[in-house]
């Protein structure tokens, strides 16, 4: 329900005054904080979210561009930079043309494995082969619709770039999926047939080495990403180095793992508790489905929130331009309580509060960051023309989760 980053990182302080840019402007002498604000409410998007949901559901999933399109125009229309809203100007027959694309990829994919494990691991091959491609396709697509004051944001990064953003990710995915599809002598799996003790062993190593290889695959996609946006003749550079991604990773694993081990123990220990007391709470089905709940939520929130806030505040603060930068001061702690917020109200609406927790998330992460401009924003002039980008990539960007950030 997110609406799908600690300290500032150490780089070259902004100096008092900034040369005159082309045309006489003069920049400020010192940095000027841009607030962020959002001004969307629930009962707003409510209606939005509502409409869009009976439309998709109707047209069997046809709708969902134009779904997307009309949350994205809300959101982004709902988002101000000192004062002045962002826009967003994507052609949804454009996307839809690209979610049929991906779709018929998706689909080749499924009957391809259902005719034999070899057709099915060519078919991740041929998918795999274009993804980095249509993920850079998504990033182009998504910046080049998006603009500030009249301005549009682009994506400079290179399809060479992309491929090699994503060549570790793709490779383990391969790697877990042809020891799933076949047997440790190459031969493909008997269905139904129990794994051996090699079975695990081969199935274990791809799945611990994607553990192990997270924080340099998060670094990568985040690196790509936020190394190449670009607004008028700023460009901006991404700082943080894989150090920075290993910590945060290792202090996200320790947490998680500390946090699970804390409410498996007190959800034990109440349990041991009222059996002592006589009343038998094993018996008591609703009880123990209860509790579970209320563990979920609250583990799933802590755990998120916290992963959620130390992400973005590490990838913002070390984005920045020669004239731009950013400081995201987004608190675990506030993010945590409005998931779980959040997540025990859409589970008591069945769903119904998922437009006001979007909203709520929303206006917690994108209030959080601040930007400093230390040139006269009047004098950024968009540096490159509009370009009819492909939509098939914002799509492929969309289905399987990748995110461009806020």
């Amino acid at each position: 329900m997110a609406i799908r980053f600690d300290s500032p990182p150490s780089g070259p302080a902004f100096g008092p005054t900034v040369p005159a840019e082309p045309g006489g402007r003069g920049a400020p002498d010192t940095p000027r904080e841009l607030r962020i604000r959002f001004v969307g409410s629930g009962s707003e998007y409510f209606r939005i979210w509502i409409v869009n949901l009976l439309l998709t559901v109707v047209t069997v999933g046809l709708y969902y561009p134009f779904a997307k399109v009309r949350r994205l125009r809300y959101f982004h229309g709902a988002t101000e930079l000192d004062g002045q809203p962002l826009a967003f100007h994507a052609d949804p027959w454009k996307m839809l043309r690209g979610y049929l694309l991906v779709g018929a990829m998706l689909a080749l994919y499924s009957v391809a494995g259902q005719f034999s494990p070899t057709a099915g691991l060519v078919a991740f091959a041929i998918v795999a082969l274009v993804w980095p491609a249509l993920w850079h396709s998504s990033l182009r697509f998504r910046l080049a619709n998006t603009s500030w004051r009249g301005l549009r944001l682009r994506y400079t990064g290179t399809v060479q770039q992309a491929y090699r953003a994503m060549a570790l990710p793709l490779l383990a995915s391969g790697l877990v999926l042809a020891v799933a599809l076949f047997a440790p002598d190459g031969e493909p799996r008997t269905p139904g047939a129990p794994p051996t003790a090699a079975d695990w062993a081969l199935i274990a190593t791809p799945l611990l080495v994607m553990l192990l290889g997270t924080p340099l695959v998060l670094w990568l996609l985040k690196r790509q990403q936020h190394d190449h946006y670009a607004f008028g003749s700023e460009h901006t550079r991404f700082e943080p180095g894989l150090g920075r991604f290993v910590r945060f990773w290792l202090a996200a694993v320790g947490f998680t793992l500390l946090v699970v081990l804390v409410f498996v123990a007190a959800t034990l220990g109440v349990f041991f508790v009222l059996g002592q007391s006589g009343r038998n709470p094993m018996g008591a089905p609703l009880l123990l489905a209860v509790t579970l709940l209320v563990d979920y939520v609250l583990v799933f929130s802590i755990v998120s929130g916290y992963f959620i806030a130390r992400l973005q505040n590490l990838v913002w603060n070390g984005t920045r331009s020669e004239h731009l930068r950013f400081d995201s001061r987004l608190r675990a702690r506030e993010l945590i309580s409005v998931w779980f917020t959040n997540t025990l109200f859409v589970i008591v609406t069945l769903g119904l509060y998922i437009p006001f927790a979007r909203v709520a998330s929303a206006r917690l992460r994108l209030q959080s960051v601040r930007v400093q401009a230390s040139t006269d924003l009047d004098a950024l002039v968009a540096a490159a023309p509009e370009r009819d980008e492909s939509a098939a990539g914002d799509a492929a960007g969309d289905l399987f989760g990748f995110d461009l950030g806020l």
